[in-house]
């Protein structure tokens, strides 16, 4: 019961801290982690997490929707640099932040610095969201961030897992670590893709037999990552690469346009709330783990000779300025050389802007994907002995997070204002181009079964009008599409008003019936009924 009541809190706190960190206009993961650290500090009981636990229940379906919603062209675009970043940056972070950690606490063994290193390596653009809200990122930079962080969270902890095997076994080799890493990473490749394929086979062939139901369907979904993530640990393969390369599979096996739209609506709301909410608990629970991280820590710190616990915040802030200052380099690094490669393809010469280069630093904010891999770390070695260091590691995780946030908080919009970007390509005309040409097609649908259900009918002239009724409607939307650049701008902004009377209108709709079902002149049922109706026209026009 204590433990359901915590969980409780945990769900009630993140719903509160929306409204605090729109009221207090500070970044809603750090509203989130002090609501966390509040909640400790009270009556509530504490959670005692466990790590194996904790990895399959919050990683998996966070990894599987950044897989699947991230815009795959934009990816392949900037693959180049999205794999320097996820990748390089990984290796580079791993040995030298690693090496630094274990010369400034060298009761830290080395594979311990090395884990802790691969664990604060992820960045987080889901919190760099938050931070960014009031100085919007631009979109082909945060395309950047999410694929690093897509990439960079499955390098990150595989490196993680490298280091803390060698810690649990005191073995090492770079020939048996390639060929692991080639069977974890490849295997959990495959895994993954695998069983997206055949899960999503099986549903649609049930669903041609038996019909789509709506709920089932939004189940199977939820269990996908999950499915994958435990198939690729049984073949000791990693489960992190399975849930992400499900959720890219995932994303192309959309495309086929199977399921039917309430099922797409749906399902897309109750993944919104899954990360909502999976994203908000791992923070509120960094703030609840946060009195126990430092207690114990405190008690690492006096075997290093410091009795002094101010020296655990010189040691956040040591790595995490070595965290940064790499991240810079790197940053500027890879930027010089895509412009140098530009360059010899015969495009213009472009100067590098410092801002650019920070604001790309300072957007490598860690968060729920280093608090859940540091709370993998195992309890105990092989001999049953306590894992070393584990809460000093656990506590400058959270450190680093922490810092990361306020840094980027403070940093970010200020670097962001002004600062002037190539402009975006617009796909404005493609769009417009699509939308005519489903128009086009929906036309030729429509005149094709009116003449088949008309035929023979003595009501045929009323399928005619219906048809008419409803091929206006698709040739307007044709005819505002293919304009001249100046007719179309003047259209769309015709189309803004059209949009905003009719969510005047959908509203007094809404309001009439609200008012009908309180004086009981319509049923509650038939009230619901309506509503969702004018619901989703409302919806569509404010997309």
């Amino acid at each position: 019961m204590d433990t359901v009541v915590t969980i409780l809190f945990l769900l009630f706190a993140v719903i509160v801290s929306g409204s605090l960190a729109r009221f207090s206009r500070l970044p809603l993961p750090l509203v989130q982690i002090a609501l966390g650290a509040l909640i400790a500090l009270s009556i509530v009981p504490t959670v005692e997490l466990k790590p194996d636990l904790f990895f399959l229940l919050f990683l998996p379906p966070l990894l599987f929707l950044d897989g699947w919603r991230i815009p795959r062209e934009d990816l392949l675009r900037d693959r180049a640099i999205v794999l320097e970043m996820a990748l390089g940056l990984v290796v580079l972070t791993v040995l030298g932040v690693g090496w630094l950690i274990h010369v400034m606490i060298p009761a830290m063994p080395l594979p311990v610095a090395f884990a802790l290193a691969a664990i604060v390596s992820p960045t987080d653009p889901i919190a760099v969201s938050a931070i960014a809200a009031r100085a919007p990122i631009p979109k082909r930079m945060m395309h950047i961030l999410e694929g690093e962080s897509l990439l960079n969270d499955a390098s990150g902890l595989v490196c993680m897992r490298f280091a803390v095997a060698a810690m649990l076994t005191g073995v090492f080799s770079i020939q048996a670590a390639f060929l692991t890493f080639l069977w974890v990473a490849l295997g959990g490749l495959a895994i993954g893709v695998g069983v997206t394929w055949s899960v999503t086979w099986a549903k649609q062939w049930l669903a041609r037999k038996l019909g789509e139901d709506t709920g089932s369907q939004i189940l199977v979904s939820l269990l996908i990552p999950f499915g994958a993530y435990l198939v690729a640990e049984h073949f000791h393969c990693s489960g992190i690469l399975a849930a992400v390369s499900a959720g890219v599979t995932m994303g192309f096996v959309e495309g086929s346009g199977k399921a039917l739209a309430v099922t797409r609506v749906r399902r897309a709301a109750v993944w919104d709330t899954v990360q909502y909410a999976a994203n908000g608990v791992i923070f509120v629970l960094l703030g609840e783990q946060m009195p126990g991280i430092l207690n114990g820590a405190a008690n690492t710190v006096r075997m290093t000779g410091h009795h002094e616990v101010w020296w655990l915040a010189i040691y956040v802030l040591a790595i995490s300025a070595a965290l940064g200052l790499m991240r810079f380099a790197w940053v500027w690094t890879s930027l010089r050389l895509t412009l140098f490669k530009a360059q010899r393809r015969g495009e213009p010469a472009r100067k590098v802007d410092w801002r650019l280069v920070a604001a790309m630093s300072f957007a490598g904010v860690r968060g729920a994907i280093t608090l859940a891999g540091v709370l993998t770390l195992p309890l105990t070695l092989a001999d049953g002995t306590a894992f070393p260091a584990r809460d000093l590691a656990i506590f400058l995780a959270a450190g680093v997070i922490v810092v990361s946030l306020i840094v980027a908080s403070v940093g970010l919009p200020r670097v962001l204002r002004n600062l002037e970007l190539p402009p975006e390509p617009s796909h404005q005309a493609e769009i417009d181009q699509a939308r005519a040409t489903a128009a086009q097609a929906a036309i030729q649908a429509v005149e094709t079964a009116q003449h088949a259900l008309g035929e023979g009918r003595e009501d045929a002239d009323l399928y005619v009008e219906a048809s008419t009724r409803v091929m206006e409607l698709y040739r307007e939307r044709i005819d505002g599409r293919l304009h001249t650049p100046d007719e179309a701008a003047v259209n769309r902004k015709l189309q803004a008003i059209e949009l905003q009377l009719r969510v005047v209108g959908l509203t007094a709709e809404r309001d009439a019936i609200f008012k009908l079902s309180r004086e009981r002149a319509l049923s509650s049922e038939s009230a619901r009924k309506i509503v969702r109706d004018i619901d989703l026209l409302e919806a569509r026009y404010r997309a």
